[in-house]
């Protein structure tokens, strides 16, 4: 089979390379099977014409106007590998010519669950604080070291959202005998059912639970959502761990409540990244801080690889990508995550 008839793969992987999220035996398979033309998001446009006519697929998540997307007439899928879904192309001309947007950002499901769960974990025990005060030569001994410590056994937890990762994280807690509630709007009651969580209202999910867990995306609905009023709901103590994305978060607000003594908090995402070194919560005392790290491991980025090389295969058999989680033509629109920093 000569080069010019193997599909076309335009890629441009921003913030991501393909070394990144394909092994190597994975990414010769994809050199193999594929013709590759390697760019960058603000070149595609520059790109030959016979190029962009060819194109079959998009690994990246590049802006693409209704100009852009005419001249690109064999084009079956864009395979966002940077996960958010942010507003950068004409996702309704998109879906009228049945050409699927797909993100791999389930792999980073297990990793950032996997976190929240230490996260909520060190938030009962006191782990990091007893490990400095040891450091120090200042530990508390056996009870004295305990006073403020609880179990997440059979506690009382809320999810907010519940989509990958919020049934990645049920999944862990399972072992821990919680009573756990969910609050998602998107979802109806018997899918969560399914999953053994109490389907209940936000402010259930806030007033009732010892551990609050926030999964959800940035929406155009939802930013800024969880406020001062919502953390004066919570139980005074809970612990409030917040995974997806600062967005839904009235950060100041959040500080307050962790300041006061309300809650205590932990955060993996926060309003600006890299954050500031005079910003106030990196000494803020009761709060967690961890440098949007949950979900970069090695072992994910490759997985997002092993998919997109998955659903090329079904695509080119004539059948629906499966994998890859496909954007919705009723959601995409309020999608409001930002993109991952590319510095």
């Amino acid at each position: 089979m000569s080069d010019n008839s193997l599909p076309l793969v335009i890629s441009a992987p921003e913030p991501r390379t393909l070394e990144l999220i394909f092994t190597p035996p994975s990414l010769a398979r994809l050199r193999a099977g594929h013709r590759i033309v390697e760019t960058t998001d603000r070149d595609i446009a520059a790109l030959p014409a016979d190029i962009l006519a060819a194109a079959r697929y998009i690994i990246g998540q590049p802006p693409i106007s209704g100009e852009l997307l005419a001249r690109m007439q064999s084009l079956r899928c864009v395979f966002n590998v940077e996960t958010n879904l942010i507003d950068n192309m004409p996702y309704e001309t998109l879906f009228e010519r049945g050409i699927h947007v797909v993100t791999t950002g389930a792999v980073f499901a297990e990793p950032v669950a996997e976190l929240g769960l230490a996260m909520a974990i060190n938030l009962a025990r006191g782990i990091v604080d007893a490990d400095l005060a040891f450091r120090e030569g200042e530990e508390l001994w056996g009870g004295d070291g305990n006073r403020t410590a609880r179990l997440i056994s059979g506690a009382d937890v809320g999810i907010i959202g519940f989509g990958d990762l919020g049934k990645a994280l049920n999944r862990l807690l399972s072992g821990f005998r919680t009573r756990t509630r969910v609050f998602d709007p998107w979802l109806p009651p018997s899918m969560l059912i399914e999953h053994g969580v109490e389907p209940a209202s936000l402010d259930a999910v806030l007033s009732e639970s010892d551990y609050v867990f926030v999964v959800a995306s940035v929406t155009s609905e939802n930013q800024g959502f969880l406020g001062a009023d919502a953390f004066a709901k919570m139980r005074k103590g809970a612990a409030f761990i917040l995974l997806s994305r600062a967005g839904v978060v009235n950060f100041e607000a959040l500080m307050d409540a962790v300041r006061t003594k309300h809650i205590v908090a932990a955060s993996d995402v926060f309003p600006e990244e890299p954050l500031g070194l005079d910003h106030p919560v990196r000494t803020l005392p009761g709060f967690l801080r961890s440098a949007h790290r949950a979900g970069a491991l090695d072992v994910a980025f490759k997985r997002m690889g092993d998919m997109v090389l998955e659903d090329m295969d079904l695509m080119d058999r004539g059948l629906p990508p499966i994998r890859c989680k496909r954007a919705e033509r009723e959601t995409v629109s309020r999608m409001r995550s930002k993109p991952v920093d590319r510095n």
